[in-house]
């Protein structure tokens, strides 16, 4: 029996440890709001870590760190201009990654919406 793959990327089996482990440091890496914030800003187009601190509300510190883990994983690249170091995306697929995982939540809340009006439908005919 075979099955048919209907996404438009291929199934990956059997993946090796370290294949294992390289996806989760990269999830790791995208699974603080912080860096999320600062991912979304970038998609205006490069920022320093100054801009990035204000607009996020945190420390320039706090930004940079943040920003280094990004960088070790190759989602951001950093440019010094002047006395700025400005950062920008490098791995645009984050951006996919993001959309497909905000449509799931989109659609999971809206099938538990169905869920719940289903069930208040219900209890309401029964009063």
């Amino acid at each position: 029996m075979t099955t048919e793959n209907t996404s438009q990327t291929p199934v990956k089996k059997d993946m090796p440890p370290a294949t294992i482990q390289a996806v989760a440091r990269y999830f790791h890496v995208l699974s603080e709001p912080t860096r999320l914030t600062i991912l979304n800003e970038l998609r205006q187009g490069e920022r320093n870590v100054g801009d990035l601190a204000q607009i996020c509300g945190y420390t320039a510190a706090n930004i940079s760190r943040h920003l280094s883990l990004l960088a070790q994983q190759g989602v951001v690249a950093r440019e010094s201009k002047g006395n700025s170091v400005y950062y920008r995306i490098t791995d645009e697929a984050v951006y996919e990654l993001c959309d497909v995982v905000c449509d799931n939540i989109v659609k999971h809340l809206q099938r538990q919406q169905q869920a719940q009006t289903a069930l208040l439908a219900e209890v309401s005919q029964h009063k």
